[in-house]
């Protein structure tokens, strides 16, 4: 007994020693480049990311919506499932510091007949009950390893929930803005119809009156009817985004209440802050991270099965040949066991190669997901500002067609113009003004597309 207690703390002693040698402290990835926010060079740290949401989103109704999907969306709910079955394992690894015990209890019998092959048999039956102990010392770190490994899965899981609400946050809105920006496209064709049935009843008059031809009524018509013939694919359109919103929220298919798209009042300053803040907020980047510090632990543990194990394992109970609870004897034992692996077929050479491997991925899937958030910043801001030139532009054209379909129907009255430059002058018009609404649009998805790439939407 004195022997098994030195052995095992003598092994203990010189593992507390030999595990820094055999493990390797983790230490963070460095992303492969800092500046990820291209001819972005602001110090200002008031990252639009830190706003909650409703901060972004002022709209009520869209709160509304945002709100409902975070409590219902099932990619959500199914992302919080996965996190409590890494919190399960993780708790699970904890106690693997801790002794195996097992209960039992057993009946042996035997019998024999005796040598002159008389009837007369000799049999006995044995009872015993006990229990067995059984504790793995955790000389070379694999234990502790393995917890952390199970730690940064669970990180992980949690990142990618965080990462899942992103998501979910920026579908919602950004399917809510197209929604509006498709009933004014509705609103605008619709006026557009009345406009140029206007136009074919000019037409109409002048051709009575002998200014046009009967050509120029015909192609009026076909130049309404071609607007017109858009409005069931807008409609189908609406009635289709109304229905990507309802399973953003896990609803049956149905109409969604809204407000329009000249009501939204968009932050006023998109500030995303500096990369640093970026690396720290984005949960797919997180994510990427704990995947790392997984397979960083992951190799630690696998560095450990070239090194001897001790295991004590222990057993006592009570036996008796009368019954469970008869007169009988208690019976106990206690052993301590070294295993070094000598040869296994490779086994351990394999494991720890493929883990090494598994970490290059990791760190390679690391700087990747980094670069890509970088893009995506980047992407954004290009975005919102491309959005707010051609706005800007698009108000002068808008103003200068509305003035030419004006001029245009005045001359063709006098026959100072053609019946085509009215046409033109109408079908110009039309588009620039559907033009400005996806303008008006691209610049509300641009500040989702933003808050999103810097990982807003969680908190």
């Amino acid at each position: 007994m004195k022997n098994i207690i030195k052995i095992g703390v003598l092994a203990v002693t010189l593992g507390m020693f030999a595990a820094c040698h055999v493990t390797k402290p983790y230490q963070k990835p460095a992303p492969i480049n800092t500046k990820l926010f291209r001819d972005y060079n602001s110090a200002d740290t008031n990252s639009i990311a830190k706003l909650h949401w409703n901060e972004i989103f002022t709209d009520t109704l869209l709160q509304k919506l945002i709100t409902e999907g975070i409590s219902h969306n099932i990619n959500l709910q199914t992302a919080y499932s996965v996190t409590r079955q890494a919190q399960a394992y993780y708790d699970q690894s904890k106690l693997a510091y801790y002794p195996s015990i097992d209960a039992n209890a057993g009946l042996t019998w035997s019998g024999s007949s005796n040598t002159a092959g008389s009837k007369n048999a000799n049999n006995g039956r044995q009872y015993s009950t006990g229990l067995t102990a059984s504790w793995e010392a955790d000389i070379w770190g694999k234990l502790k390893s393995a917890k952390k490994a199970q730690l940064a899965s669970l990180l992980q899981s949690s990142a990618n929930a965080r990462a899942v609400q992103t998501a979910l946050v920026a579908d919602i809105a950004n399917n809510y803005y197209n929604l509006l920006a498709l009933d004014q496209q509705l609103l605008i064709t619709e006026q557009s119809v009345k406009n140029w049935q206007t136009t074919v009843d000019v037409m109409k008059d002048l051709k009575n009156a002998d200014v046009v031809t009967g050509a120029a009524v015909v192609q009026s018509e076909a130049s309404k009817y071609a607007v017109k013939v858009t409005i069931p694919d807008l409609k189908q359109t609406i009635w289709q985004t109304e229905n990507i919103i309802n399973l953003l929220l896990s609803r049956a298919p149905g109409p969604i209440a809204r407000t329009k798209i000249d009501d939204q009042k968009p932050i006023a300053k998109l500030n995303p802050g500096i990369p640093a803040q970026m690396l720290a907020n984005r949960p797919d980047v997180l994510a990427a991270e704990y995947a790392f510090r997984n397979a960083y632990e992951l190799t630690n543990v696998a560095r450990t099965y070239f090194y001897p194990s001790l295991t004590l394992t222990g057993s006592g109970g009570y036996s008796s040949y009368v019954s469970f609870f008869g007169v009988g004897s208690l019976v106990g034992n206690l052993t301590a066991g070294l295993t070094q692996p000598i040869f296994n077929k490779g086994t351990n050479k394999t494991r720890l190669q493929v883990a090494k491997e598994q970490q290059q991925q990791a760190l390679l899937n690391f700087q990747y997901t980094v670069l890509s958030a970088g893009q995506d910043v980047s992407n954004a801001l290009m975005s919102y500002q491309a959005a707010g030139e051609k706005a800007t532009t698009r108000v002068l054209q808008l103003e200068n067609l509305e003035k030419s379909v004006n001029y245009t129907q005045q001359l063709v009255r006098y026959g100072s113009a053609n019946y085509t430059e009215v046409l033109t002058a109408q079908q110009s018009l039309l588009a620039a003004q559907l033009n400005s609404i996806n303008d008006r649009l691209q610049q509300l998805q641009a500040i989702v597309y933003l808050y999103r790439s810097l990982g807003g939407g969680w908190e």
